[in-house]
């Protein structure tokens, strides 16, 4: 049977001040065997057989709460593989070893001396004799953190060698084996579990250094504006981490000191002042700043602090209608102009730049032709009054307009427009001479290009807009590009001075433009323009002409002996098109030549017999369809090329005119060079052109 040990007597005596007469400090002992009795002794609770190496003293409390280890020495281990004696049977012999692994706590920013004994290994209930060599590995041993623990290879002492942070390792996880003295592995290896116990060595940390909220003036007592967060790194399972939230200052302190409180576990920040108090407009600042302490072990003296600040805006509402500064507002304009006459200024209390303060203006009677509108000044929300159509003296002399005001967002429920949101607007309009006004603008007329000068042309009607005084008008012209007409200065009648020309560059589209000036004789004087638009037919008064004016054929007639024509002319139809294009009058033409209409306005020259490489001048005769129609003599300029499948080759020289003994002879000596036997029809007359 096992040997049994009873410890009766006191282990130690604990000291432990929380500096407030430890009142209400309870302890726990990591072994239920023992506890701390009233005289602050570590005593056991009943007989103890066995206990482990090192106990953990826990001692807490509304002011503190701290950690002891007490070594142990002279009980044998506690062990699930110790052999003790049960009653009614017998103990069987043990023949296996066992290596004890005790719970093992360091404290974290422990002081030198170092090391420190943590905890101590055994082997128990060998077969026979052994020397054991004690090894430890892992991380904190033999990995990184290297050497912070290490264990006496003989006795087993495990000691740690330098300060260790919680919150930066919070436990280690290593393992122990023994050896004989070959290195053979003689027990293990076992796990062991180093827990870094946590001391309060951090303070509370807000995640932001300044906090902003927000809350609606006139809001319900209790309403959350914002939540306050703060983080400790100490043991979230202790007090060390738990926190707690208050508020130490409020600026401004008026009208209350506290008119917000902050829930102490949760960081929330709720209104306390009541509704009526929270009134943006009356309060003396719409911006208060709060100071907030968050301090761990629970808000205990003995806790350490935090600090942040929040900033809470009391924001606005449309309690407010905007009113108008004077119940009425007078303007004076000139008739005819436009622009703003007057600024309507308005009170509102509500905050400036929100839609509770800019104002809508809006006209709700005495526009009923819509001449007036009113547009908000952003910069100082006055209402600008402007005229948008020009006024008549002579029609309405005075006007009387009522406006209101609004908001851009709506009123809250309770609040409405009262009689303040309306004003009048008295508006004088003032008479000044006004200019004559044509009538109609523009005045179109159509007439022939041609008539005789001195022909009329059009009369011209302005009236002057002061029908309340008798006044005489003058006309005169203001832009004539042609100079082709002059005006009556009483009458306003035009007459032609020169003949009009639709074919001229001054008339765009078969249309002429003139422009005239009529004046008034009043103080000033007055004066309006009016425009003339004449529409110019057309008369047959240019002849037609045929282009190009150098034409190409070879020399050997063939495919390659025609060349095609055209007519054109400046008239329109029907005095242009179609055009009839002939050969000219000379005798013995047609006998080289013929000219064949293609369509209405082409016609094709044809080369009937070969003539040899030159320049002639073929006289053609073309007339128009007018009536009556116009005829041109003119001449074309014919090439005869000698031609080849890609190229034509021709002369350069100067042309021959066409007579009949040059031709005989030309022909003839055509004859001689080429022997060939063609009729000969075609006179010419070699000249210089």
């Amino acid at each position: 049977m096992s040997q049994q040990y009873v410890c009766v007597c006191v282990f130690l005596a604990v000291e432990f001040d929380d500096c407030a007469g430890n009142e209400d400090v309870s302890f726990e002992v990591s072994d239920p065997s023992f506890h701390v009795d009233g005289d602050l002794n570590l005593v056991p609770r009943r007989d103890v057989k066995s206990c482990g190496p090192v106990l953990l003293v826990h001692g807490f409390g509304s002011h503190v709460d701290d950690r002891a280890q007490v070594d142990v020495s002279g009980l044998p281990v506690r062990s699930e593989n110790t052999l003790t004696e049960v009653p009614g049977q017998k103990l069987r012999y043990r023949s296996k070893r066992a290596l004890l692994v005790p719970p093992m706590i360091v404290t974290e920013n422990q002081r030198a001396p170092f090391p420190r004994l943590i905890g101590k290994f055994q082997v128990i209930l060998t077969e026979k004799p052994v020397h054991h060599i004690f090894r430890l590995t892992g991380p904190g041993a033999d990995q990184y953190p290297e050497d912070l623990f290490t264990i006496d290879r003989d006795t087993g002492d495990v000691s740690v060698s330098r300060s260790l942070d919680r919150e930066t390792i919070d436990s280690y996880q290593l393992e122990v084996s023994t050896t004989d003295s070959s290195g053979n592995v003689v027990e293990g290896p076992v796990i062991l579990v180093v827990t870094v116990i946590d001391q309060n060595d951090n303070r509370p940390i807000f995640k932001e250094s300044r906090y902003t909220g927000e809350v609606l003036e006139g809001s319900p007592t209790g309403t959350t504006v914002m939540t306050m967060t703060a983080f400790d790194a100490d043991d979230p399972a202790t007090d060390n981490a738990v926190l707690r939230y208050n508020i130490v200052r409020q600026s401004p302190d008026k009208p209350s000191p506290n008119m917000f409180y902050i829930d102490a576990e949760k960081g929330d920040i709720v209104t306390v002042i009541s509704p009526s108090l929270l009134d943006r407009e009356t309060l003396p600042t719409t911006t208060y700043e709060l100071e907030i302490v968050a301090k761990d072990m629970a808000g205990s003296e003995v806790g350490l602090t935090g600090t942040a600040t929040a900033t809470i805006t009391i924001t606005d509402k449309n309690d407010h209608a905007p009113e108008f500064t004077h119940p009425l507002f007078e303007a004076r304009v000139h008739e005819g102009s436009r622009g703003v006459v007057v600024n309507l200024t308005v009170d509102d209390r509500d905050d400036p730049a929100t839609g509770a303060w800019r104002a809508l203006y809006s006209i709700i009677s005495g526009d009923p032709k819509q001449s007036f509108e009113v547009q908000t000044n952003p910069d100082n929300n006055e209402g600008m009054l402007s005229v948008v159509k020009p006024l008549d003296y002579e029609t309405t002399a005075f006007h009387t307009l009522l406006i209101r005001v609004e908001n851009e967002d709506p009123l809250v429920p309770d609040v409405g427009y009262g009689p303040s949101s309306t004003a009048t607007v008295h508006v004088t309009v003032e008479d000044i001479n006004e200019g004559p006004v044509f009538f109609p603008d523009p005045l179109l007329v159509t007439r022939m290009e041609n008539v005789p000068v001195g022909s009329f042309v059009a009369s011209l009607n302005a009236s002057d807009p002061d029908i309340l005084e008798v006044q005489s008008i003058r006309y005169a012209v203001l832009s004539d590009p042609a100079a082709w007409l002059s005006v009556n200065p009483v009458r306003g009648t035009v007459n032609t001075s020169a003949s009009l020309d639709r074919e001229s560059p001054y008339v765009q589209a078969n249309k002429y433009t003139a422009l005239f000036v009529a004046t008034d004789n009043g103080t000033p004087p007055a004066t309006g323009t009016g425009t003339l638009i004449i529409h110019l037919e057309d008369y047959n008064d240019n002849a037609p002409f045929v282009v190009p004016s150098v034409a190409q054929v070879c020399e050997d007639g063939g495919d390659m002996n025609v060349a095609v024509v055209a007519g054109r002319d400046k008239d329109l139809a029907p005095n242009a098109a179609p055009f009839k294009i002939e050969l000219g009058k000379q005798p013995g033409l047609d006998k080289t030549w013929r000219v064949t209409r293609i369509n209405s306005t082409h016609s094709q020259i044809m080369l009937l017999q070969s003539l040899k490489k030159a320049n002639y001048q073929l006289p053609l005769l073309i007339t128009d369809s007018g009536v009556p129609p116009l005829s041109n003599s003119t001449e074309v300029k014919v090439q005869v090329c000698i031609c080849t499948k890609t190229k034509r080759y021709c002369s350069s020289a100067h042309s021959h005119r066409t007579s009949l003994v040059v031709l005989l002879s030309t022909l003839l000596l055509v004859r001689l060079s080429f022997s060939r036997t063609w009729a000969v029809n075609l006179l010419l007359r070699s000249e210089s052109s």
